[in-house]
């Protein structure tokens, strides 16, 4: 039998005042995407400051990839609720988005007010040419981590097919490779054998050890008043919009789409993308596939979760339907409607299960689900890298609907030579040449510009 010694937050010795200027420091140096994040946290929260030991914060993670939502983001608000109940996962989890919340902000209301201006619209053109080398890479890199089996590589390939070719539907993708996977480890199948996060290391001394604080102890009454209180805190402003504005309006829209993608983002930003990409797209007609892209690279180039980029939707949306609201008020107001239903089911997770994940992390069926999302994301992310490259690259497609498919097929001979030239450049940047993510998007951006002043573009 384990035993658990109880603890509170105060036995470790990090005052709040400590523990905010950390967090500070980690929310501004959150770059590179989730991977950098979370490599980021454990050198500080780890390595650095001591505060856990290895085999907690691995603990944590894998409990924080089975959630829907940036692990980065839940990671650092579980942490920060471990140390200092749920005041401290409150200041962990809002200041890892807070600089991407006043970066994309910013950078929206610049791209809406200046957007069409020549030397601004090189630059974004020079921009998506590099986001797309890069969502190339994450399709590399994640499917050499993730496609452990024959099973897996399958998996993978059906997904791929069915969201691009066939139009399923990405929650139905999901819940499908969760049951696959589920089902084939509860029968002792090792094809869906979960995918580890890294050896787990000898635990290194630390300030909270692996006692349980006395907070952190499960019970029912406890789970009751956190779901009641964060279910509210989710779903009343999204009610209140519903009643007064009613369901075609653009603010109803966007509490009820993007409340619905924090319930089935799994597998981070990029897999989640495409799905957004066209439903926001080819549904909404809130922006064009280019704007898009725009938006990512901004998301990619600034502090924060990727899945940022829905600010920048929610944004352009209101801006474009503002009502009797002044644009770029409604702009604003649709950014952060969208950020507050994005995030926060996101403390809903961690407050509510957080107490639990020994079960959940030991619980063999539930992590051969996991691996089977993990390669289904891999075809869903290949789909998102082709349907921007297709958006990006051409300047004309048509829709293809026949015999069961449903797809768009690039014009080939609309090719953007430019745009086609800068992708290429960018991918042998990363791929040959292992030149980061930021320097690559800086070198894009001032060849899109360079080109603009040439008069190429």
């Amino acid at each position: 039998m384990n035993i658990h010694f109880q603890t509170t937050a105060r036995d470790h010795g990090v005052s709040l005042a400590e523990a905010i200027r950390v967090w500070g420091r980690i929310a501004l140096l959150s770059f590179g995407g989730p991977a950098g994040q979370i490599a980021m946290m454990h050198r500080i929260v780890v390595d650095e400051k001591k505060w856990i030991p290895d085999s907690r914060f691995l603990h944590a993670l894998n409990y924080c990839m089975l959630l829907p939502g940036p692990e980065g983001q839940q990671l650092a608000t579980y942490i920060g609720w471990l140390m200092h109940r749920t005041l401290g996962g409150l200041i962990a989890g809002g200041l890892f988005i807070l600089p991407g919340i006043v970066s994309i902000m910013g950078l929206s209301i610049i791209y809406a007010l200046w957007g069409n201006v020549g030397i601004v619209g090189a630059l974004f053109f020079g921009l998506k040419a590099a986001v797309l080398a890069i969502v190339v890479e994450a399709v590399v890199r994640i499917g050499k981590r993730g496609l452990k089996s024959t099973a897996m590589r399958l998996l993978a390939a059906a997904s791929f097919i069915g969201i691009f070719f066939l139009a399923v539907s990405f929650p139905a993708i999901i819940l499908a490779s969760a049951l696959i996977g589920y089902v084939s480890a509860a029968r002792g199948n090792l094809a869906f054998a979960a995918v580890g996060h890294g050896a787990a290391h000898e635990d290194r001394e630390s300030l909270l050890g692996n006692e349980t604080p006395a907070h952190a102890l499960p019970s029912g009454k406890r789970a009751l008043r956190v779901s009641l209180i964060w279910l509210a805190v989710w779903l009343v402003p999204v009610a209140a919009i519903l009643i007064t504005a009613g369901p075609e309006n653009v603010f109803s829209q966007i509490a009820v789409f993007f409340s619905k993608m924090a319930v089935v983002t799994f597998g981070g930003a990029y897999a989640v993308l495409a799905y957004v990409a066209q439903r926001a797209v080819e549904t909404y007609h809130w922006l064009t596939p280019a704007e898009m892209l725009n938006g990512l690279g901004m998301a990619e180039t600034t502090p924060g979760p990727l899945i940022m980029v829905l600010q920048f939707v929610g944004f352009l949306a209101a801006f474009r339907s503002p009502g009797e609201l002044p644009p770029l008020v409604a702009g604003a107001l649709g950014a952060l409607l969208a950020t507050w239903v994005t995030f926060a089911p996101c403390f809903l997770w961690i407050f509510l299960g957080a107490p639990y994940i020994e079960k959940v992390r030991q619980n063999k069926a539930l992590s051969g689900a996991l691996a089977a999302i993990t390669a289904a994301v891999v075809g869903v992310i290949l789909n998102l890298a082709i349907w921007f490259a297709i958006h990006a690259i051409f300047r004309e497609t048509v829709a293809v609907h026949a015999h069961g498919l449903s797809f768009d097929a690039p014009v080939l001979t609309s090719v953007d030579f430019w745009s086609f030239a800068l992708s290429v450049a960018s991918a042998v940047a990363i791929f040959r040449f292992r030149i980061g993510m930021l320097q690559t998007l800086a070198g894009s951006c001032a060849a899109g510009m360079g080109l603009f002043l040439a008069g190429a573009i």
